[in-house]
Formats: structure tokens, sequence, C-alpha cells
């Protein structure tokens, strides 16, 4: 939450954030087409940030067809982006853990114009309607009736966010279906909004991968690689997610050392998501910071 957003310096880092993450994701959809290897867009994506003076906050998510998200391309992963893809492209910059947290769907079949269009328009309709004081759950029957105007289900278990400075989810939610809640969202608060369309049952459920990892406390780990990817992430990781890429670049045997690190309870492991009836997903986001007289798209 921003409390003086008249130039504060809050309100300036976040605008920064958010300036640095819709730059990115411009030059990101260049580089998504037939036969490009996800991992290259998502070190290009994370690279970039950084190049530009942010920080990433968290990896790159690029999730294909009934995919919706957690994806993220692991170390030495292979796959390339076909004709067929659908293809949802979900990054987020910080700048001193002030956050800006947006995505879009690129498909690369041209067969799913409407699905795509459907998640935006849930996203922009229900932007131009924000006040503050909204309730969340108002703001969900927005995007699931704009949704289903085009025929397809909203994504009923996933939801936006409030962020707050090193907090990527801080508590309310936005869901994407009308919700019986006294939610709401008022001026100063800083939310990610991202409305999911699908042709499937219109849930998700966990995936057996996982590539994005959470810091949750320290506790005494044998292994070495594992006492080694601690130190690195109780460094450069205590706060916002990160990813199994993110650890193959410190040991060489991260991957029993990420597995100790969740048995012991120092990490969470973000699951895949997948849609329940393998539907094809489509995902639309921006960051909009909630001012005395509507909203701010900060990721525009």
């Amino acid at each position: 939450m921003v409390d003086k957003m008249d130039n504060s310096e809050e309100y300036n880092k976040i605008i920064e954030a958010g300036k640095i993450a819709s730059q990115v994701r411009g030059e990101a959809l260049k580089l998504v087409k037939p036969g490009a290897k996800l991992y290259d867009v998502a070190e290009f994506v994370e690279n970039r940030i950084i190049e530009l003076g942010a920080g990433v906050g968290f990896p790159c998510n690029i999730s294909l067809n009934d995919i919706a998200a957690h994806y993220s391309p692991s170390h030495g992963d292979e796959t390339v982006f076909s004709e067929e893809d659908v293809v949802k492209l979900d990054l987020g910059a910080h700048v001193d853990g002030f956050i800006s947290d947006t995505a879009v769907t690129i498909d690369l079949s041209g067969k799913y114009s409407d699905l795509k269009k459907a998640s935006e328009d849930a996203l922009n309709t229900v932007i131009k309607e924000i006040v503050p004081g909204i309730n969340v759950g108002e703001m969900g029957k927005i995007i699931q009736e704009v949704i289903e105007s085009y025929g397809y289900r909203p994504i009923s278990n996933l939801s936006g966010h409030v962020m707050h400075q090193y907090s990527l989810h801080s508590g309310v939610s936005i869901p994407n279906v009308y919700e019986n809640t006294k939610d709401t969202i008022d001026v100063g608060d800083l939310v990610a909004i991202e409305p999911f369309a699908t042709d499937g049952f219109g849930q998700v459920t966990d995936g057996k991968d996982v590539y994005i990892f959470k810091y949750l406390r320290s506790r005494p780990v044998r292994l070495p690689a594992a006492r080694n990817l601690l130190r690195n992430v109780e460094q450069n990781h205590a706060y916002l997610p990160f990813s199994e890429r993110d650890m193959a670049k410190i040991d060489a045997h991260y991957k029993a050392g990420l597995k100790a690190l969740m048995m012991a309870g120092v990490l969470y492991g973000y699951p895949t998501l997948v849609e329940r009836e393998h539907g094809i997903v489509s995902q639309s986001e921006h960051t909009v910071l909630i001012t005395e007289n509507g909203v701010e798209v900060t990721t525009k």
C-alpha cells in the first residue's frame, strides 16, 4: 500500500517498475515464435529487467495451452514454441520491492482469437469500473460476465492479488468469478488483476512439475548442495519467488539440493497449474494503483 502518492518515492518506484515490465513484455513478444526456445525467452525477460535497472519480481512464466500458470523453463529445457501453441507470457519487475505484474496471451495457432479477446476484454472492462472501495466480489462478477459473454468460462480458482513491498500476494485476492465477500480495494492499493478464460471446465489442478520456489524459513540441512543453495536463497531470494534456473547457476547438484530444502520445509514449490479438463487457457494481466480518482495502470 502507498500512503502518499503525490510524487512520493514509493509512487515513483511503482511507476518505474511498471514501465520496465511493460517494455520488456513488448520486447519479449517479438521473440515468441515457432521454433524459438522457451528457455531463451525466459532468460531474455529476466536479464532484460535487470539490465533496465529493476529486479525480477518473479520467474518468467511461459505456460502453453492447457497449462495456466507456473511453468518457468528449467535448466537445459529444450521445449520450443509450435505453430499450434497458445502461449501465456507472465512477467514481473520490482524496484526496491515495489512490484509490477503483467501477462499477455499469444495465439500462435490463430485458432483462439476469441478466447484471447475474452480475457483481454474482461481485464479492460473491470479496470474501467474500479473506484476506491470497490468490492472485489463485484469485480469478479464483471470478469465472469464478460468471459461468459464470449462463450467461455473464467477459471474460478485463480485470482488476482494485492501486492505490498516485497510481497507478491498480500492477503486480498481479486476473483475471476462472483464471490460473496466483504473484501475491498481502496486508495493506495497496488493490485494485479488477471482474468483467465478457458474452453474447458473452468478450474485448474496441480500438475506434477515444480519450477518456481519460495523461501519459507531457515532450518538445518545436511546435504552440502542444500546448504550452498540455502546461503544463496537467504542472500538473494528471501522475499520473492525464484526459479530452478536460478539454482542451476549456483550448484551442479542443485536438483538434490532443492529436493532436500523442500523436504526440510525451507522452501515451498509452486506446482504447474493445469486446466482440469485440459482446456486451452488465455490470460491477460495488468498492475493497477488505486488512486482517489480511480486507477492508474502501471503496466500499460
